[in-house]
């Protein structure tokens, strides 16, 4: 998704910062129709429980490059424009990109947190943005299945969540490793990002089989990489259909 630079020159690197930082569309081009598909998430999750809000959400995929992580920095932007306070906790300590998107630096973070090396409010990292927090992953473990099923990260959850009306956690595709799953059970809802003409069937099957022997309650998915110029071109267009799992 981002360009690949051969050498990390000074140049190169204020240029691949500053293609991370234009594709958090909602920030720089709140107008488009991409921003506009972000709300439209916004306010279908808003809607999904209005009796009981869900403000612990989980978002994974089936495989990597599907835009997962892209795709929680956005709507973690639109929820804090309309008002909300929001903490997002990089969980993908395969891959970790939530601090990328924020030029932040991930020396300490959620690892760190886990393994009581720093106290939470230590591991919150502001963004820039306003009522947008970040957790980074930290130091990457040898462990992180067994750190992420540990009570110290069900702690973790219910602190930001009372720490923020909303919170966002990244987690590792869910076919790859079992960090997805384990946390699953963590959160109020589980979406499954599926990327247009590249996430194959089999997987996405293989993906829903392995959130449904944990009980994760899917609450949906959001289409990425979606087709919508007649001459074939892709745009950074998010669709969401909530409850689509539900049968």
């Amino acid at each position: 998704m981002f360009n690949i630079f051969k050498k990390k020159t000074q140049k190169d690197s204020r240029s691949l910062l500053k293609t991370r930082n234009n594709e958090l569309i909602v920030k720089h081009n709140p107008k488009s129709p991409a921003s506009e598909a972000y709300r439209f998430i916004r306010t279908n999750i808003s809607f999904l429980s209005p009796d009981n809000p869900l403000t612990k959400i989980a978002i994974t995929s089936s495989g990597p490059s599907e835009g997962k992580s892209l795709t929680i920095a956005n709507l973690a932007i639109s929820m804090a424009q309309n008002g909300k306070k929001v903490i997002i906790i990089d969980a993908d300590m395969r891959k970790p990109m939530q601090h990328k998107f924020y030029d932040l630096p991930n020396f300490e973070g959620l690892s760190n947190i886990l393994t009581n090396e720093i106290d939470f409010e230590d591991g919150l990292r502001e963004t820039g943005i306003d009522g947008l927090q970040l957790i980074t992953t930290g130091t990457i473990p040898p462990n992180p299945a067994e750190l992420l099923n540990s009570k110290r990260m069900e702690e973790i959850i219910k602190r930001a969540d009372k720490e923020a009306d909303m919170v966002f956690i990244d987690t590792p595709p869910v076919i790859a490793v079992t960090d997805a799953a384990v946390l699953s059970n963590k959160v109020d809802g589980v979406i499954l990002i599926v990327a247009s003409h590249q996430t194959e069937e089999s997987m996405i099957v293989r993906a829903k089989e392995q959130l449904d022997k944990v009980n994760a309650n899917i609450i949906g998915t959001i289409i990425t990489k979606y087709p919508v110029n007649s001459r074939g071109g892709y745009y950074d267009y998010y669709y969401y259909y909530g409850n689509s799992f539900k049968g």
